[in-house]
């Protein structure tokens, strides 16, 4: 204000007032760099933060399970979402997070938002907390006191990257407590490229503790009780019709359906180690195939996806059991003919892009070229795996071009270029279709939400496909109808032209390469 004129301050609570304690800083030995100003894009500062405190063993073990791809950095939602699902979907299972408040808030909403109806634990932490290591004894302590065997069987500890990057050992809690397990996890977004395979990390965990209690003695039955014929695991999350169908195949092989890994209660996992067979129906549960393995158990890739799929997938699951030739060719000629007469119901005549980061992208795309579609390009954020060679040998043979760990760049750049009459993707990709005026159809909802195993899967793509696929020119009519408006910084109806500056562009940029390049000789020295 200029001089003599009185001056005004709005105030709206009494804070102003409060005396202030003024006290020297708690000396902490700590880098510059602390881990908690980062994330999970932080990429390597906290893989190479993660490692300085003592978790090498465990991100190696991540890195062989889920090799990266072009991209070091989650391009899906948080992976610790994946894994988070899989406890929350467990009976008599509790779950706790430890790591940044915005990142729990963000899973326990999504998770909710899909469902989810019991309660996250959380133990917040702060700088001073997490590096004297009273964070550890904060999970320690909110472990025992949930604890409880008349509700829980096992409580899930899961670190998000903070407490993983700042070596929080999960590895040192008890295993047990008052009679309930305790699995301890870690999440990082920088050391698991997709919330699928983070699937595999808690599933895996808790196959590992199964087995460990199955090799120490009796352990208790499933609810459900022994199936008095060999049984086949299904390693993947699938439509609850789906299992139904398989067990139905496999009966004429004298064979049952077992437990879907994940499983929804822990006496589950005792009978899914028990079963006869494995069928890595998603391909990308390394940790669960290897608990599988080391229980002596032989492992099926692919799944009873078409006649083509679920010839083999029969053939290799009574090899893998000892059925007799006769017996696996009984439950070919009964279901095949079916399958057959399914896919010549309702064909599909289109060019079809596929892509998604929920692992059945290669069976859903062989199911399709059944059907009658093109499908040029199947895009997967998923890596390949023994499980899934015979898929992508099968869709190559069609002229299919397979990627896997594809980005998002790649997965527009294949519907930018084929300009496809339907797009199957993520939310992203859907966006970037519909822009360009092509139909779209999200993958997890729309296509992963539906049958895909035997006569029953054979049948269940064509009506929403072609569905979606019949909305081409009313796409158009919209594309044309918004024509105009702008997109990015331009978007809307403006009444002049926007206020774009070019030369604070410019400037900004060059501010950013210059940081890139000393961040860049700070890594050199």
């Amino acid at each position: 204000m200029s001089e003599g004129r009185e001056t005004y301050k709005v105030e709206y609570d009494e804070t102003g007032a409060v005396d202030v304690i003024q006290a020297e800083a708690m000396p902490v030995d700590r880098p510059a760099d602390a881990p908690e100003t980062l994330g999970c894009h932080s990429g390597s500062e906290m893989a190479e933060a993660a490692k300085m405190a003592g978790s090498s063993d465990i991100l190696d073990q991540y890195a062989k399970d889920y090799p990266q791809g072009p991209h070091d950095k989650p391009q899906s939602m948080c992976p610790a979402f994946g894994s988070l699902r899989v406890g929350l979907r467990m009976r008599r299972t509790a779950t706790v997070l430890s790591g940044s408040a915005c990142c729990v808030y963000g899973l326990t909403f999504v998770s909710h938002f899909y469902g989810a109806r019991r309660s996250v634990g959380y133990v917040p932490f702060n700088s001073e907390t997490l590096v004297t290591g009273k964070l550890f004894e904060d999970i320690r302590e909110s472990v025992h006191d949930l604890a409880d065997p008349d509700r829980y069987d096992a409580i899930v500890v899961t670190n998000l990257c903070v407490p993983t990057a700042s070596g929080v050992p999960l590895r040192l809690l008890p295993s047990e407590i008052n009679g309930v397990r305790i699995v301890g996890i870690d999440v990082p977004g920088f050391g698991i490229p997709t919330h699928a395979e983070a699937k595999d990390v808690l599933a895996g965990a808790m196959l590992n503790y199964a087995r460990a209690e199955i090799e120490a003695g009796p352990v208790q039955a499933p609810a459900s009780g022994k199936s008095d014929r060999p049984t086949v695991a299904l390693l993947g999350e699938m439509f609850p019709a789906d299992p139904m169908m398989i067990g139905a195949m496999l009966a004429p092989m004298g064979m049952a359906v077992g437990p879907t890994v994940p499983c929804r209660e822990w006496r589950e996992l005792y009978a899914a180690l028990d079963s006869s067979v494995v069928a890595a129906v998603h391909p990308f549960y390394t940790a669960s195939v290897r608990e599988f393995q080391a229980a002596g158990r032989p492992v099926v890739g692919s799944a009873p996806v078409g006649r083509d799929g679920t010839a083999e997938w029969l053939r290799g699951i009574g090899e893998a059991h000892g059925v007799s030739a006769d017996q696996i060719a009984a439950s070919q000629n009964a279901f095949l003919p079916a399958i057959d007469q399914a896919l010549q119901g309702a064909r599909i005549n289109g060019t079809i892009t596929v892509s998604g980061y929920e692992g059945s992208e290669l069976l859903v795309a062989r199911l399709l070229i059944e059907s009658g579609a093109d499908v040029p390009y199947v895009g997967t954020a998923c890596p390949k795996t023994p499980w899934n060679t015979a898929d992508e040998e099968w869709l190559k043979a069609k002229g299919v071009t397979v990627k896997f760990r594809a980005s998002l760049e790649d997965d527009c750049a294949a519907m930018e270029g084929v300009r496809p009459d339907l797009a199957i993707g993520t939310t992203p990709v859907v966006q970037k279709g519909k822009e360009l005026g092509i139909p779209s159809l999200y993958f997890t909802n729309l296509i992963s939400a539906r049958p895909l195993m035997g006569p029953a899967g054979a049948g269940s793509l064509q009506e929403v496909v072609n569905a979606a696929m019949g909305n081409k020119d009313r796409m158009h009519s919209m594309r044309e109808f918004f024509e105009g408006v702008g997109h990015s910084d331009t978007a809307g109806v403006w009444e002049g032209a926007p206020n774009v500056r070019e030369d604070f562009r410019a400037t900004n940029l060059k501010k950013l390469e210059r940081a890139a390049k000393a961040a860049k000789a700070a890594e050199m020295i």
